[in-house]
């Protein structure tokens, strides 16, 4: 089989870096990170994150011990995630899921982490420790919940995600339902063990499909305020990495 866990590690990797050089073309934290409104000025912290997100995915990369590395990512995010996206979703209108778009997506991208974490040392042989043996499964699970809640948004919400499909695709309706069931289908089979390899493969090839058909062209359309479909491209770009990291790994696997 491919070595489709250091392809997935490598594009999440490069995601991160371009996460993290966005912090130098646009002000202030990326709300997926920092749920704040925009800046018209560029402050330190924002930047030494950005520094510090460009460092990791450069480490993720190039470094073949990766899983210090993100285990540290995984952790530096969580702290986002507790202390700034919880707050602030709880206490403002948390039964709305739509509102809780961007904590989901920072929640997929530790999964991600902690799944890398748990994996990559067994590529070279090193006997995985019992911390790692914990976080790839909890970073796995954390990426199928993205995937179902996702999904679930595709009904919740369709006028408007059949309204991102693009007008020259025909059977906007038909797309909109299906890519639904794909998202909260693949979660569920992934998460259970059922098919991972080809689900998981085939979820990446979808995610790729829509980066190249969706993100990529809302990017280059025009003018980017505040760098939400660069992220969003970056944020497609990386779940598809997690996605093929997920075909080649079991969580009851004995190391």
């Amino acid at each position: 089989m491919r070595n489709y866990t250091q392809t997935g590690t490598t594009i999440y990797g490069i995601a991160i870096t371009g996460l993290g050089l966005v912090h130098f073309f646009y002000p202030g934290f990326r709300p997926v990170f920092l749920p704040m409104p925009p800046q018209e000025k560029f402050t330190v912290l924002p930047l030494l994150f950005g520094l510090l997100l460009v460092n990791i995915g450069v480490g993720i990369i190039f470094i073949k011990e990766k899983k210090i590395i993100a285990e540290f990512l995984g952790i530096i995010l969580l702290s986002f995630l507790l202390l700034g996206h919880l707050p602030n979703r709880l206490t403002n209108q948390p039964e709305i899921l739509a509102y809780w778009t961007d904590t989901i997506k920072l929640f997929a991208l530790i999964g991600g982490a902690f799944l890398i974490a748990g994996t990559t040392d067994n590529q070279q042989g090193i006997p995985t420790p019992k911390f790692a043996k914990i976080i790839g499964p909890i970073g796995l699970y954390m990426f199928c919940i993205m995937l179902v809640l996702f999904g679930t948004d595709h009904y919740l919400y369709f006028d408007f995600v059949r309204s991102l499909v693009p007008k020259w695709i025909p059977f906007t309706s038909f797309w909109t339902y299906g890519t639904g069931i794909a998202l909260f289908g693949s979660g569920i089979l992934i998460a259970i063990n059922v098919w991972r390899t080809q689900v998981s493969l085939l979820l990446a090839i979808m995610l790729l499909l829509w980066l190249v058909l969706l993100h990529l062209p809302a990017w280059f359309a025009g003018p980017d305020k505040d760098a939400v479909n660069i992220v969003s491209s970056l944020e497609c770009f990386a779940f598809s990495g997690i996605a093929m990291i997920c075909s080649q790994y079991n969580v009851s696997k004995k190391t």
